[in-house]
């Protein structure tokens, strides 16, 4: 029995050690603002590249109830779990703890008479956005985070 393409039936190629759904791993520290803009779309590169920030209410998550992890959009390191997110009502996601030493702070002195906390990725640099000390318990911290520079990976029960 002959298969009907008129080709001979052969093995599967050899797996090319990737798998076909996942990208395959991006060198971080060789990334320029060329390869960024390849990969990322020009609001996410605006934010998690140059700091922008989005605006209120206009982001996929900030109203969210999906339970999950939210990744950095950029280099899918875990950054916040949806255990933590709750609503601040400033229109951006709002997490009130991080995931372990993955999210990094530093001053921001961008606004001189409003300097803040700046929340990064600590794999890739990614800015995501500002920690503030009006959150609620336990931690008092209100990370508010830019949706864009998250992808949330719902729980296998969501």
């Amino acid at each position: 029995m002959g298969n009907t393409c008129g080709g001979n039936l052969e093995e599967a190629p050899p797996a090319t050690g990737f798998d076909q759904k996942e990208p395959p791993p991006i060198d971080l520290a060789n990334m320029t603002d060329v390869d960024w803009k390849k990969i990322l779309t020009p609001e996410q590169y605006r934010v998690c590249r140059r700091k922008g920030t989005e605006m209120a209410f206009s982001g996929q998550y900030w109203n969210t109830k999906t339970k999950g992890m939210y990744l950095c959009v950029c280099c899918k390191t875990a950054l916040f779990r949806s255990q933590t997110k709750f609503d601040s009502g400033t229109g951006w996601p709002s997490f009130y703890d991080k995931v372990d030493l993955n999210v990094k702070m530093e001053m921001d002195w961008s606004i001189p008479f409003m300097p803040r906390t700046e929340v990064s990725c600590a794999k890739c640099n990614a800015h995501l956005g500002h920690v503030f000390s009006d959150g609620p318990p336990p931690t008092l911290k209100r990370y508010c985070i830019n949706s864009v520079a998250l992808v949330l990976k719902p729980d296998d029960k969501s």
